[in-house]
């Protein structure tokens, strides 16, 4: 993982001459990416999980389990085609909105590409089934478009890579995983990114892969090397390069040896491990100019954790919302919903309506007046000098070579762009934009990222978190 970071770090450098003027408007590109993620994955719509939603394998091929056993099965294209467009309708887009999130992963395979592109198939398992997975592509831009009309973000996540890199059905095919034995795959899977390109604002983020589960480690180092080489290639326009955590607490027999409390307890508390790996992991890779969200997490507990205490699954949610919302820039429940209801640990939408989970997250956003606008330039000010002296006053204790005016310079902007971003804030949207990858943001608002470059940083993000909990307060 040290080299992804240093090849980034390294992509990063070539792009500081390219750093964002602080006196030039923010694209609504880079709001949309660089804000704070509060997401849901939308699973189950285009890579099916029977475990989700069991009706589009009415018809499958045994062991009927995967997209591919879908696709040999009869009348494949009619019941996929009814699938897509009906899993998640307006209603749906209008509720996830109405919680404060403002961003969607959605899984999605290869072969969903190939209406835009036949040659995602050339080679693979889904060759003969361009016919069945030729509409595919058209909806997954109607969603995207649809997100966009509500002020949501849209991650693609790549859940199914060619020859699949996971033993698991939602890697797209029934059969074992082949994507780290063959050259072939891992080559098409970058192809699968010069595929998808679609002019929408509001797309976040390309992911490759999901889940990888190669043969060892030295096969997933060589493939984040490739990756990291191909990165490091991009122009230099290109948009910030994030790692994706999974959590979950409900797999392994420690987990289940665990309570719900025990799970809660360990992941409040800042010197724990999951903590302290979440925070060394997005300080790294925030330097190195990019950031990490929990792709994936959920409120599924074991019922070996569950002792009885009132409220357990719910204060175990809890200390996960808030150890993400401290520490990453965005997080993604797994999932927004289910065929059959009442799942509160793997559901969003049933977590919600029976109080699991909160009704509403992040901040919502209010018209600031002029009077209110000028008073937050004086505030600013104000805080900035206090912080300033602290900041002195701390490292006064240590002897070294100091440029405090880069803090106090990293603070000004920081301040400044908190309050660009709350105010960029669409009028359809129920939540307000914060900055969320504030180490990767810091990093692109300055040109000189030298060895005082980490007091600028410093003031940037402290004055982001103090600008965003003035306003809340007003």
């Amino acid at each position: 993982m040290n080299k992804l970071f240093n090849k980034l770090k390294s992509h990063s450098h070539s792009q500081s001459k390219f750093s964002l003027d602080p006196n030039e408007p923010i694209a609504p590109q880079d709001i949309y990416r660089y804000r704070q993620q509060r997401g849901v994955n939308l699973g189950s719509w285009f890579v099916l999980e029977r475990w989700i939603a069991d009706e589009p394998f009415q018809c499958a091929k045994a062991p009927a389990q995967s997209d591919l056993d879908v696709a040999h099965g009869q009348r494949a294209k009619q019941i996929l085609e009814h699938h897509w467009d009906a899993w998640i309708q307006e209603e749906d887009w209008k509720w996830i909105a109405a919680r404060g999130i403002n961003s969607v992963r959605i899984p999605i395979g290869y072969y969903h590409l190939c209406g835009i592109d036949p040659t995602v198939l050339h080679g693979t398992d889904f060759q003969p089934f361009h016919e069945v997975y030729s509409g595919a592509w058209q909806r997954i831009t109607q969603a995207i478009q649809r997100a966009a009309s509500y002020d949501i973000g849209v991650l693609i996540d790549l859940h199914a890579a060619p020859g699949k890199q996971n033993n698991d059905s939602h890697a797209g095919t029934s059969d074992k995983a082949n994507f780290f034995n063959d050259p072939h795959n891992q080559k098409h899977t970058i192809h699968f990114t010069n595929s998808f390109d679609p002019p929408l604002l509001n797309i976040i983020g390309i992911e490759l892969i999901n889940e990888p589960c190669p043969p060892s480690d030295h096969a997933l180092q060589t493939w984040y090397s490739a990756y990291a080489d191909f990165i490091s290639h991009l122009p230099t326009s290109s948009a910030l390069t994030v790692l994706d955590h999974h959590l979950y607490r409900c797999f392994t027999s420690s987990d289940i040896s665990a309570s719900a409390e025990d799970h809660a307890r360990s992941l409040a508390d800042p010197s724990a491990t999951t903590p302290r790996m979440l925070a060394s992991a997005a300080e790294k890779a925030g330097r190195a100019g990019g950031g990490i969200v929990i792709g994936e997490w959920s409120g599924a507990l074991n019922p070996g954790s569950l002792r009885g205490v009132p409220g357990e699954q719910k204060s175990y949610v809890n200390a996960q919302l808030n150890l993400f919302e401290r520490v990453c820039a965005g997080w993604f429940f797994w999932t927004y919903k289910k065929q059959h209801p009442g799942d509160t640990g793997w559901s969003f939408r049933d977590a919600v309506e029976r109080n699991i989970f909160p009704s509403f997250v992040g901040i919502k956003p209010r018209t600031l007046t002029q009077e209110e606008y000028d008073a937050q330039k004086a505030a600013r000010d104000s805080m900035k000098d206090k912080a300033l002296a602290e900041h002195v006053g701390y490292w006064s204790k240590y002897p070294g070579k100091y440029d405090h005016s880069r803090f106090a310079e990293g603070y000004t902007i920081g301040w400044d762009d908190a309050f660009t971003f709350i105010c960029s804030t669409a009028s359809s949207s129920k939540t307000i934009n914060q900055i969320g990858f504030k180490g990767a943001w810091a990093r692109k608002r300055t040109q000189d990222h030298g060895k005082n470059y980490w007091e600028f940083e410093t003031g940037f993000i402290q004055a982001a978190n103090e600008a965003t909990a003035y306003y809340n307060q007003r």
